[in-house]
């Protein structure tokens, strides 16, 4: 076999092997699966509060001035959507599990989800303070989703989003979305539970992936995208690229032969 045909043939090898497919990088493809069992994912289940968690909590009633005491704030910083105000205006839950809030003192929330905080607020309320025609009302909220990511997406870093369920297209999508050198297809998502962290990892490129228990997220996951072995061997995302790398070496080594030669 001559030269030319040996190039060309380690030209279209590299070329294959090199630039990343498409099918790596659609989100949520029908895959034919061969299953029809159904996954109920865990994280369905209502979230349960853990240490160094955030709460907005506010108390009212018919009469609002019969609640300012209870309210950690008199309104006029009760309502901010950012980081700092919840920090500073929110109820943080201690490394034992406990808050602590005007008048009523220190309150264990571990292992409680939002509703049976707002439940447990109401009642000792209505058992100590007031009587059913006050009208008492009390919202209970994580102050904002939180969530880490990092690796191969547009922007890493802590994220927080105000809503009460993000899963983890959403996630992605606010961090600038998964570059073309992450891997689609073996997403991590680390998790803390009572009992420690827990690792799963999730196929996005699969439509199935919608049934698995990471997709929707918990507060305090962490994310990680790691990079393809495309990036690791530099050769190029695309076939363009990776040409141009190829006819970069090529030329190299020509140029040493040459100058080889005349030595």
């Amino acid at each position: 076999m001559n030269q030319p045909k040996i190039y060309l043939l380690l030209l279209l090898s590299v070329l294959v092997t090199s630039c990343i497919p498409k099918k790596d990088l659609i989100y949520l493809q029908d895959k034919k699966s061969t299953t029809t069992e159904v996954v109920t994912p865990s994280n369905q289940n209502p979230y349960r509060l853990q240490s160094s968690d955030i709460l907005s909590i506010t108390i009212k009633a018919i009469d609002p001035k019969l609640v300012v005491i209870f309210n950690i704030t008199d309104g006029q910083t009760g309502g901010s959507t950012n980081d700092q105000g919840n920090y500073f205006t929110g109820y943080s839950v201690d490394d034992h599990g406990n808050i602590r809030l005007p008048i009523l003192g220190e309150m264990n929330v571990l292992g409680f989800t939002a509703e049976e905080v707002r439940i447990k607020i109401e009642k000792l309320l209505l058992e100590k303070y007031f009587k059913e025609e006050a009208g008492i009302y009390v919202v209970v909220k994580l102050a904002g989703f939180k969530y880490t990511i990092n690796g191969e997406v547009g922007s890493t870093g802590t994220k927080t989003l105000y809503q009460d369920r993000v899963n983890i297209m959403e996630a992605i999508a606010n961090s600038g979305d998964i570059t073309l050198t992450g891997d689609r297809k073996d997403v991590k998502v680390i998790r803390r539970f009572p009992h420690g962290n827990e690792t799963f990892s999730i196929d996005l490129t699969d439509a199935n992936a919608v049934n698995s228990p990471c997709f929707n997220l918990q507060p305090n996951d962490y994310i990680l995208v790691n990079p393809l072995k495309q990036k690791t061997w530099g050769t190029g995302k695309t076939g363009i690229e990776s040409l141009s790398t190829i006819i970069t070496l090529l030329s190299l080594a020509t140029t040493t032969y040459f100058l080889l030669l005349r030595n």
